[in-house]
């Protein structure tokens, strides 16, 4: 039994998301192979050889791969699958983008988003907003799953892999690559930070989370923001914590008048340490922090601030 692992990659390294998704193959049992697939893999290929656990390291050097567009990458996947029993990528944008993708050429179910791994062919996977979770059981030959990265613990970086040159699929030509326009910051990235502050509703408006980003340049953490507050147009959506937005599990994490929808935990409740701080007692937030505090957060942050 052998399983295929896509990687996922940016600007020319490994993204963090790689390694939990090779730690979830780790569980299921097997060769586990690495697929990189790039218009220059050789520093991203080096990086995957170093994972632990990695037998094989499959690269893929074609311009198409450049940005990690769908459909050259799932036709390359697809070119590859028959040597394999699971097929694994991260379950992020570019992992959601691309695995629905493969399973429907290979005419099979995909397994989303899963946090634990029971056997090789059985799964847990949350639903319901993350309020259950699903034990599912898949009878297909490749199984093609997305990994939650927060339900497994990062693959050591300890290994020393075999790198072996793969073809290069025949390009569908659906999609086209036009542009994009990234967000810079100082700060970290919310799916890879150890802290992350994130303000709600409470918040007020978009100038008030000047505050946030105060006690953040202290702690050298990530601004995020609850559902409630990107649509309110205080942030850009892509600070979103939450089952809509980004799943993340920090080291710390500090919501800051959130009062705590189900949608908004199900994105950060497998945080190690919760602190909440909102001037409402009964919000349900508190029932899944480690720390409350009670207070109005006008008043209470820039005395954090100033504690820092």
């Amino acid at each position: 039994m052998a399983i295929l692992v896509i990687a996922e990659h940016e600007a020319g390294s490994l993204k963090a998301a790689t390694l939990n998704t090779v730690a979830a193959a780790a569980k299921i049992g097997g060769d586990i192979h690495v697929l990189v697939a790039a218009a220059a893999v050789g520093p991203i290929a080096a990086e995957a050889a170093k994972i632990a656990g990695v037998a094989k390291v499959l690269c893929a050097e074609a311009a198409c791969y450049a940005h990690h567009l769908a459909e050259p990458l799932a036709a390359l996947v697809v070119s590859l699958a028959g040597g394999y029993s699971h097929i694994l990528a991260p379950a992020t944008t570019a992992g959601k983008n691309v695995a629905p993708r493969v399973a429907a050429l290979l005419d099979v179910a995909q397994i989303s988003e899963i946090v634990s791994v029971v056997s090789a062919d059985t799964f847990v996977r949350p639903i319901y907003a993350g309020n259950a979770l699903a034990t599912v059981q898949s009878k297909d030959a490749v199984k093609v799953i997305t990994v939650r990265a927060t339900g497994f613990e990062a693959a050591a970086t300890t290994g020393a892999a075999v790198i072996e040159a793969v073809p290069v699929a025949a390009d569908p030509a659906l999609s086209s690559f036009v542009g994009q326009e990234l967000s810079k910051s100082e700060r970290p990235e919310l799916t890879s930070a150890r802290i992350i502050i994130s303000g709600g509703r409470g918040m007020q408006s978009g100038d008030n989370f000047k505050l946030l980003e105060a006690v953040a340049d202290k702690l050298g953490a990530a601004v995020g923001a609850s559902r409630a507050a990107v649509d309110a147009g205080f942030v850009p959506n892509d600070l979103q914590v939450g089952q809509t937005g980004k799943i993340v599990a920090p080291d710390l994490y500090i919501a800051v008048g959130i009062s705590g929808a189900i949608q908004h935990l199900a994105g950060m409740k497998d945080s190690k340490v919760i602190v909440a701080i909102n001037k409402d007692e009964e919000a349900p937030i508190f029932q899944v922090a480690d720390y409350g505090l009670v207070a109005d957060l006008f008043k209470a942050v820039p005395e954090l601030t100033d504690a820092l």
